[in-house]
């Protein structure tokens, strides 16, 4: 039998099948989770009872967890300051949710402020709209957080569920409205507001930023325009756009009533009231006469004016976080004749803390 000769490899085909090996191995012992970028993964947390404003990451391959983190926080290391954005400070954005919008996730993504310091909370009512909301909410939350880019992932997301029933079945704009259910509703509200924020307000935390769930546009610098000012609670103005019929053309309309500027007529209606009685604004059935924050709103105003207010709503509200640690929350209660986002407004100015809005800086809340 003659010689074998073997035929020569081709070096191209070498490089190719040596490629196709690496890619092979890179695949197969690769995370099949999103990458972090360093910054990320140093601030997340070993531990699923670490702080809840830590993302938190789930070991790979089974292994055991490491026990629950004894930490040890310095708050006077936490900075509160006018420039959050050159600081990297942590902001804490807090919804509550009753029904989901999908412009209100978009706003959020518009948001220019580092989403990797931006911790999201939402609290949802356990009913028929609470879970169809936590549904939609979910696959979104997964979309950003799984597939999404890196610049549009937040830092962490948290969902907790309401424990008690809503005082009234239907969250239609025109029933929650009506004033014999304010009362009930807002209690309620109170509740949730103060659970999701007990559960969430972590140690690193700066800002609070309460946003409704139905405030569907604000300018992509919301963050920081409110910080700049250095207030420790700070409210704008909430309008509504509508199709105005007689004009012919979109328009805008005020929405939140609640931030006011106190009047001698409400101070002398709530002397005449009983303890668990309390004061209502936008009803003509109890004219308070108070200053609207919704009517100081000027065309040619400056964007950045100020005006100190005794009352203030919950549709998109900046607190510095040691507002927050110092006590204030939102009642469930009659507080001086006041209850949840005004009440708040009360209890932090009897801790020193001066609420102040920006009537002509605005955000939108969308149009049912």
């Amino acid at each position: 039998m003659g010689a074998v000769r073997l035929k020569k490899t081709n070096p191209i085909t070498l490089v190719v099948g040596v490629a196709l090996c690496i890619f092979i191995l890179f695949f197969l012992l690769g995370s099949s989770t999103p990458d972090f970028s360093a910054s990320r993964k140093a601030t997340a947390a070993s531990h699923h009872l670490s702080p809840p404003t830590s993302p938190f990451r789930k070991l790979s391959g089974g292994g055991k967890p490491k026990p629950p983190p004894v930490a040890r926080y310095n708050l006077n290391d936490v900075t509160v300051t006018s420039t959050p954005l050159e600081n990297r400070e942590n902001i804490l954005i807090l919804t509550p949710m009753a029904r989901f919008y999908s412009e209100y996730w978009d706003n959020l993504l518009r948001l220019s402020y580092p989403h990797e310091l931006i911790t999201i909370g939402f609290i949802l009512p356990k009913t028929k709209e609470g879970n169809a909301a936590t549904t939609e909410l979910q696959k979104h939350v997964a979309k950003t957080q799984k597939y999404g880019t890196e610049k549009d992932r937040f830092r962490s997301i948290i969902i907790l569920r309401q424990d008690f029933d809503p005082p009234i079945p239907s969250q239609d704009e025109s029933e929650r409205h009506k004033m014999q259910n304010q009362k009930a509703r807002r209690a309620a509200m109170a509740k949730a507001r103060n659970s999701l924020l007990f559960s969430t307000l972590g140690p690193s935390t700066s800002w609070v930023l309460w946003l409704d769930a139905d405030v569907i546009e604000t300018p992509p610098t919301l963050i920081q325009d409110l910080a700049r000012h250095d207030q420790a609670v700070i409210a704008p103005n909430c309008f509504q756009k509508f199709w105005n019929a007689e004009k012919k053309e979109m328009d805008e309309r005020p929405y939140d009533f609640n931030n006011w500027v106190d009047s001698p007529t409400a101070q002398d209606l709530a002397k005449q009231m009983g303890p668990d009685d309390i004061l209502l604004e936008g009803y003509s059935e109890m004219a308070t006469f108070r200053s609207l924050m919704a009517y100081m709103d000027k065309d040619d105003g400056l964007l950045h004016e100020e005006v100190p207010l005794d009352g203030v709503g919950g549709a998109a509200l900046l607190v510095k976080g040691d507002v927050h640690r110092d006590g204030a929350m939102f009642p469930a209660f009659s507080f001086y004749h006041l209850i949840e986002t005004e009440g708040f407004a009360k209890m932090a100015k009897r801790l020193g803390w001066q609420p102040v809005g920006l009537p002509n800086y605005k955000v939108y809340h969308y149009n049912e």
